[in-house]
């Protein structure tokens, strides 16, 4: 939280008014949700709420786009980019293919042989790092291998 403070610090000196916006926008969505659980957030909860952001960003441009709105659709690819910076380090499709294996061989007379468990097993570890869609995708073909 404090190097997004200093950011949009930066950004407003700086007359930013792109970062300055997504920035000042994502600052409030963790006060709210502070607010919400009456604690502060620690890293992971903030590293939550700029996922949920980027999320949320990347389904309005997808919508935008189909209705013929590229101009409003890359607007909101560029605020995703913008906050993508605050996010650990990514995971390749590889990685979570070898981390749903091992769940699988490590669970397999724990229900691993199932969706739901298996997706609860697995997305603590990923989160933030890998979009859960794709990695539904992956589960899925995993299960059926």
């Amino acid at each position: 939280m404090t190097r997004l403070r200093a950011d949009l610090t930066e950004a407003r000196k700086g007359r930013d008014k792109h970062r300055t916006l997504v920035l000042s926008t994502v600052i409030s969505e963790v006060r709210n949700k502070e607010i919400d659980q009456r604690s502060e957030l620690e890293d992971d909860g903030v590293a939550m709420v700029i996922a949920k952001g980027i999320k949320q960003r990347k389904d309005s441009a997808a919508q935008m786009r189909t209705a013929g709105r590229e101009d409003l659709a890359s607007k909101e690819e560029s605020q995703a980019e913008v906050l993508s910076v605050y996010l650990p380090e990514g995971l390749s499709e590889d990685e979570v293919r070898a981390l749903v294996r091992q769940a699988i061989a490590d669970g397999a007379n724990q229900g691993a042989n199932q969706m739901g468990p298996l997706m609860g097993r697995i997305m603590p570890q990923i989160r933030g790092r890998f979009d859960g869609k794709e990695a539904n995708r992956i589960v899925r073909e995993e299960l059926e291998a």
